[in-house]
């Protein structure tokens, strides 16, 4: 072997080595149930998003406009309205869904400081294409679902086992900003995000 080649593969071998790294970032929260909670609500909002807290997501949802939504297999009878045509996600194509209005799903986690939900594809969040094609997203959200940092909901999901997962970050409606930094809601996603925030996930 050449001493040149045995230079290279010397190198490669030390850049390979795992390299300690620094960890000093805040992993867990300090603020009670309720700063958390009121946090989360502040962020969303800064976001553009429709944040609202509330005990009959049925009404609320009803309330929205949209009449017809697509709900994933696991959104609980409780989230159904009666005066809405809830179509059950079969496998829809990408052309069903974008001749709905809306989807209404649940989530896994959220985070206060970034406003953001965490989806994973569970039963009442179905697989990601219904929260990217539609043009509205109503998400529910449980208080007990909501930590106040990143790496508090990275715990949660690892505790879960859905690390693994294909893994959604949504914080706000879809937006995206061109060169000369004007705004673009709805390009790679719903223009409108309504967030649910509830007591319980019944």
């Amino acid at each position: 072997m050449s001493s040149a080649r045995e230079e290279i593969l010397r190198r490669a071998h030390v850049s390979a080595a795992p390299v300690p790294v620094e960890r000093a970032y805040r992993r867990q929260g300090t603020l009670d149930d309720e700063q958390r909670v009121a946090l989360f609500c502040e962020r969303v909002g800064e976001y553009r998003a429709d944040v609202r807290r509330c005990d009959d997501v049925a009404a609320v949802v009803a309330s929205l406009g949209a009449t017809r939504l697509v709900v994933p297999s696991g959104v609980p009878e409780a989230w159904r309205s009666s005066g809405l045509e809830l179509v059950d996600d079969d496998g829809l194509s990408p052309y069903e869904l974008d001749a709905l209005d809306g989807a209404l799903t649940g989530c896994t986690v959220a985070i206060a400081e970034t406003g953001t939900i965490v989806l994973t594809a569970g039963a009442a969040e179905g697989r990601r294409a219904l929260t990217l094609v539609p043009d509205l997203h109503v998400c529910v959200v449980g208080e007990s679902q909501i930590v106040e940092l990143v790496p508090e909901a990275l715990a949660r999901l690892d505790e879960l086992g859905l690390h693994r997962r294909p893994i959604t970050f949504v914080s706000g409606p879809s937006a995206t900003s061109d060169i000369e930094l004007s705004r673009v809601e709805g390009v790679h996603g719903p223009r409108t995000l309504v967030v649910l925030v509830v007591k319980e996930i019944s």
